[in-house]
């Protein structure tokens, strides 16, 4: 199967300061990939520089056919590619209909209407009118979630769906992830907990210090080849 999302030799930072260090990653449409790793790891960074935030120092980014590289953020939208970043940057003073709406900004035809996405995520029907700071960070973190489907994404990026939310929120949001891949929804996951990712995922991609120290199938990696690929008790861990 050919990739929807095919990364070779990526290097990527900040300045004079570089976090993604020669990073390979391919993902078939339909797939789930969670890339998991400590703080600092560079997994923010990659979800960045797909999306188009963060620029490619060296390295090739490729999405259904097309070069990303030099593409603006606001381009890679209209291709098929949302980011639900960290912290999830909601309009505060809008209601959640209208951060919901403006995901659909760019018109992409797809399955994700706002009935779709209230059919996936329920609890947001009844605070459609509510302004989106007076909500909980699980609620927001739905409100996120839509905000990004709305843009009908060939592949959503989702940045620490868990940060800061209590185990049954978390376990909730994760519960919408199937209904989005059986959209055909193409999902990077950047988790920190590991249950939560290897539980979801069809592949897993660990990130050590900016660099792949393990990939592989949850059926094939085992939780000591995580802890070890993680904390960095052995490094470039490769599964198959």
């Amino acid at each position: 199967m050919s990739a929807l999302l095919e990364i070779r030799g990526l290097d990527a930072g900040y300045g004079d300061f570089q976090a993604l260090f020669g990073v390979d990653i391919a993902v078939a449409e339909g797939e789930t990939l969670a890339v998991i790793g400590a703080n600092g790891a560079g997994k923010t960074t990659l979800l960045r520089t797909i999306a188009g935030i963060v620029p490619v120092r060296s390295g090739a980014i490729e999405f259904a056919g097309n070069d990303l590289v030099g593409v603006p953020a606001h381009r890679r939208v209209g291709l098929g590619i949302a980011l639900v970043p960290e912290g999830r940057a909601l309009f505060p003073s809008l209601s959640v209909r209208e951060n919901l709406e403006i995901g659909a900004y760019a018109r992409r035809p797809g399955p994700w209407t706002l009935t779709r996405v209230l059919e996936v995520f329920p609890l947001l029907e009844r605070l459609l009118n509510r302004p989106a700071n007076v909500l909980s960070g699980g609620e927001q973190q739905a409100v996120a979630i839509g905000r990004a489907l709305m843009a009908n994404p060939r592949l959503v990026l989702l940045d620490e769906v868990s940060l800061g939310l209590a185990p049954v929120v978390v376990k909730q949001l994760y519960a919408a992830l199937p209904a989005i891949s059986a959209a055909g929804t193409t999902a990077l996951v950047v988790e920190q907990d590991i249950g939560q990712a290897t539980a979801v995922a069809d592949q897993i991609l660990c990130l050590l210090e900016g660099r792949v120290s393990l990939r592989g199938t949850p059926g094939e990696i085992t939780r000591d080849q995580i802890a070890a690929a993680y904390f960095g008790l052995e490094r470039h861990a490769e599964v198959g």
